[in-house]
C-alpha cells in the first residue's frame, strides 16, 4: 500500500521516519499558508480602511470605536464622582521637589528674557502685500488674493 503522491509504502523498513518528514513538511505547509491568509487579511484590512478614509471619514471612525472602551455602558454615578473628585482636590499637598529643581533654577536665572515682540499694523500690511496670490488660504480660510486689496501700501 502506497501513499497517493509519495514514494512512501508500508513496507518499507524506515516507514516512521518518512511520515515523520511527511508530516513535519504538511504541517510546514499549513503554517505558510496560515501566515499567507493572515497577511491577505491585514492588507485587506488596511486597504479599506485606506478607502473608507479617502472617502468616508465618518464611518472609518465609527468602525475604529470600540463599544467597551468608548463608554457605551451606563455612566459613572455622579454622586460617586463628585465625592472622589472632592476627596481628592481638597486635600493639602506639600510637593517635595528636590535638589534638581533648584539647579534649574540657577540655571535659569542666567537666561535673559527676549526683547517684547511688537507687531504693527504696517507689519501686517506689508506681509499681506508681499504674500503670493496663489498660495493656499491659511487658517482664516481666506486667500493672499482677497487680503491684498485691504493693503494700504500697495
Amino acid at each position: 500500500m502506497t501513499f497517493a503522491g509519495t514514494n512512501i509504502s508500508l513496507s518499507q523498513p524506515d516507514i516512521t521516519q518518512k511520515l515523520t518528514e511527511r508530516l513535519d513538511d504538511l504541517k510546514q505547509k499549513i503554517a505558510a499558508c496560515g501566515k499567507r491568509i493572515r497577511r491577505f487579511t491585514e492588507r485587506s484590512k488596511r486597504f479599506n480602511q485606506n478607502c473608507l478614509f479617502q472617502r468616508y471619514q465618518k464611518r472609518l471612525y465609527k468602525s475604529l470605536e470600540r463599544p467597551e472602551v468608548c463608554g457605551a455602558g451606563p455612566g459613572p454615578d455622579q454622586a460617586n464622582t463628585v465625592a472622589f473628585w472632592r476627596g481628592l482636590l481638597s486635600e493639602p499637598v506639600n510637593h517635595s521637589e528636590g535638589p534638581w529643581m533648584e539647579v534649574v533654577a540657577s540655571q535659569c536665572e542666567s537666561i535673559t528674557p527676549m526683547d517684547p515682540v511688537i507687531i504693527t499694523p504696517d507689519d501686517v500690511d506689508e506681509a499681506d502685500c508681499r504674500a503670493p496670490n496663489g498660495k493656499s488660504p491659511g487658517l482664516d480660510g481666506l486667500h493672499h488674493y482677497w487680503l491684498k486689496g485691504y493693503c494700504v501700501n500697495p
